[in-house]
């Protein structure tokens, strides 16, 4: 496994790391999800993510107690704030009140006294941006969390927060969670430019579209059972039979470098400087052996040029 530094800062992060949206706490039973998490650390993934809306707490929880078997310095955790956690008026968003209750909570639900990143999981429209950064940056100087960072923003929210911050001496914006895959490309034009220039590193998730890219879907009238495609209308619907073959010229040129179609996916995303991490979802430990191989594979420019012909941007 190799690793990289996040964004201007001097941590480094596995260029492939586990996360645990739509599987820990949820349908992806304990055991597999635990085994998960033991395959990535054993394979020298440090980096793990998960979110207080994930399940409700229970992904934290799960993740918690499965990372305690390890040095809490040997892996990175992080976990987020934003979405609805309650039925009340101020159990969503990013004020200083639901910040401070839920960091706790996530905490309390980690078992830990600390989390490595702490992200805005989207961006609160009804909040300053002033009252959002100054809650972050006390939970910074309380030693509860070690960088903040944010998830889908647009790249003029976060210019705009890397200047409250400067203005204030508020703790910056390290790190920012995307979607990014070869169907989904929106970060190409802004996002990425401005963590280049400003200092923030991407963590992407949904590298694989949701599986698209591994080549197990190979007709729309035909998804697997055992996916989440056929547990998730939505995903479902992303599945369109011209995705699907584009996969299959892809997979010609997997064959070609002798490595899965998945992994060329992984290693596409990767030959992005900007971005530190890919961010896999895995519900058997198998599937993070197999996404783990990408780490280290570097594509030329005749077969990134090759890739983009059939992707046809």
């Amino acid at each position: 496994m190799k690793y990289r530094k996040l964004g201007g800062t001097g941590l480094k992060v596995s260029e492939i790391s586990l996360g645990s949206w739509l599987t820990y706490g949820g349908y992806v039973e304990r055991e597999n999800a635990v085994n998960s998490i033991k395959a990535a650390y054993e394979l020298g993934i440090n980096f793990f993510d998960t979110a207080n809306v994930y399940e409700r707490g229970a992904a934290e929880e799960l993740v918690g107690e499965a990372l305690r078997a390890y040095p809490r310095e040997s892996y990175v955790l992080a976990t987020k704030v934003f979405g609805q956690m309650g039925d009340g008026p101020n159990d969503r968003g990013l004020s200083r009140k639901h910040i401070f209750e839920q960091a706790n909570a996530s905490l309390k639900r980690l078992g830990h006294d600390y989390v490595d990143i702490y992200y805005c999981h989207r961006y609160d429209q009804e909040t300053p941006l002033e009252e959002t950064l100054r809650a972050l940056d006390d939970l910074v100087r309380q030693g509860k969390v070690l960088y903040v960072g944010v998830s889908e923003w647009q790249a003029s929210q976060m210019a705009e927060a890397l200047g409250v911050a400067d203005r204030f001496l508020l703790d910056r914006i390290v790190v920012n969670q995307p979607i990014y895959n070869m169907f989904e490309r929106y970060i190409e034009k802004e996002v990425i430019p401005l963590g280049e220039r400003s200092g923030i590193g991407q963590v992407v998730f949904s590298p694989l579209a949701q599986g698209l890219l591994t080549g197990k879907y190979t007709s729309t009238a035909d998804i697997p059972a055992d996916s989440r495609a056929a547990k998730l209308d939505w995903m479902h619907k992303a599945i369109t039979e011209e995705k699907i073959g584009k996969v299959r010229k892809l997979e010609g040129i997997a064959q070609e470098l002798n490595v899965s179609v998945g992994n060329l996916a992984l290693a596409w995303i990767l030959r992005q400087p900007n971005v530190a991490s890919a961010l896999i979802g895995a519900s058997r430990p198998e599937q993070v052996t197999e996404n783990a191989k990408a780490s280290g594979i570097e594509l030329n420019e005749d077969i990134i040029n090759r890739i983009e012909e059939i992707l046809a941007n």
